[in-house]
């Protein structure tokens, strides 16, 4: 099928960002969200980012930011996935939302059009069973700010066909990134290592080994890391933090993968990283 409208699912952070990567490789996009309100967040931030991501990248826009802008049509709710090629989806690290939009989604999408399910941890292989579609269900984990990253992890499930591979390989190669294929297990390869060092490193805190300030120097000065683990923590948002390491404690039956008690005190508190505006940091 080709593909010249995308379907994009969720309008957070992640979401905003692979409708403006799309909408800047001169697709259509259809971005959708449970809530109007955010819905007019993501296109501000999108507007807003489209002027500073040219100056971060060292590269100059091809066209002004309105014409990204203009190929991005919003709507609440999921029927407008029923005009789009291909779907990502970037709703919650909750099992039960997700299951909820595959199968709703399902039954309006055309039979051909392909689902990426961007997470960070929920196999692809259950996301597939829930859909009568299952060859043409892979894992797209976008990295965070996703219009500047040059690789996506692409998973494939037990039943995605190579088919499915090729497509979705494509598209991201007309984005400009390069998809790595790895197999479907929980938290696959970035996710299963980065959420734990992520919360090792809230445990080093929580016991008053280092400062956050401290632990992020070190990472940033010893290994050379362009952020610590903490400032990656409250980038990518601590309840996302909390969501996925708990699939991953729920999946493997592994106490390494238990959260930091001090991870879950501060997703209680609302202080959840940058999108708060106080997280491990200050923002």
């Amino acid at each position: 099928m080709s593909v010249r409208t995308v379907g994009v699912i969720g309008a957070g952070t992640i979401g905003r960002g692979v409708a403006q990567a799309f909408a800047e490789a001169s697709f259509d996009v259809v971005l959708v969200d449970v809530s109007q309100a955010q819905i007019d967040s993501a296109i501000s931030q999108i507007g807003r980012d489209l002027l500073v991501n040219g100056m971060l990248s060292g590269r100059t826009p091809s066209e002004p930011p309105e014409d990204v802008l203009a190929r991005i049509r919003t709507g609440t709710g999921l029927a407008p996935m029923a005009e789009a090629d291909f779907v990502v989806e970037n709703v919650t690290e909750d099992w039960d939302v997700k299951r909820e939009v595959y199968e709703e989604i399902d039954s309006l999408c055309r039979p051909g059009v392909v689902f990426g399910v961007n997470t960070s941890a929920v196999p692809i292989t259950r996301v597939g069973s829930v859909t009568g579609r299952a060859p043409q269900i892979l894992g797209l984990h976008f990295m965070n700010p996703v219009p500047l990253m040059d690789t996506v992890e692409v998973v494939q499930g037990h039943f995605t066909s190579e088919q499915t591979l090729d497509t979705a390989l494509g598209l991201l190669k007309d984005l400009g990134k390069e998809g790595i294929v790895v197999q479907d297990a929980p938290g696959f390869i970035t996710n299963r290592v980065l959420m734990l060092t992520i919360n090792e490193a809230i445990f080093c805190v929580q016991e008053g080994i280092a400062s956050a300030e401290d632990v992020d120097k070190m990472f940033r000065g010893c290994f050379g890391h362009k952020m610590g683990p903490l400032e990656t923590g409250d980038l990518i948002g601590l309840d996302t933090i909390l969501n996925s390491i708990t699939v991953l404690h729920d999946s493997f039956r592994d106490s390494k993968y238990r959260p930091a008690p001090l991870l879950q005190k501060m997703v209680d508190a609302g202080l959840l990283g940058r999108k708060s505006g106080q997280g491990f940091h200050t923002y």
